[in-house]
């Protein structure tokens, strides 16, 4: 059965999409712990993020590095901080968190409460963005 991952990759599950190609999509996580918070996936079902293969695990830190250039340049953060954790969805992931500060990262803290239409404008912002 395919992961919910794969299922919003494919469109049968809705999300508010950054950017995608063959092998990698990038959308908002619907519980962030930052504004523009962002899960980057690879199309290719795999558990944890390290049993991908070399050349994958490069170009999907790659294509994470130009969603993350595109963060940066829409929601004003000191850096895009990066995590893998993992363990509440089994597909391999990287979250993409803008930050000011560590704790900013900490998944601990309160989620934001965005609405549908608000996760689309960040979205959009983000989109515009990319070069």
């Amino acid at each position: 059965m395919a992961t919910v991952f794969s299922r919003i990759a494919t469109g049968e599950i809705p999300s508010h999409r950054i950017a995608g190609n063959d092998e990698f999509f990038a959308f908002l996580d619907i519980n962030p712990i930052a504004e523009g918070h962002t899960l980057v996936i690879p199309k290719k079902e795999v558990d944890y993020l390290f049993d991908l293969d070399d050349e994958l695990l490069g170009r999907m830190m790659t294509f994470a590095k130009t969603v993350a250039r595109a963060m940066e340049r829409a929601i004003p953060c000191k850096r895009i901080g990066m995590t893998v954790i993992g363990l509440e969805v089994p597909h391999a992931h990287i979250h993409l968190v803008p930050i000011r500060k560590e704790s900013d990262i900490f998944f601990g803290n309160p989620k934001l409460k965005r609405t549908p239409e608000e996760l689309a404008r960040i979205a959009a912002k983000i989109r515009e963005k990319l070069a």
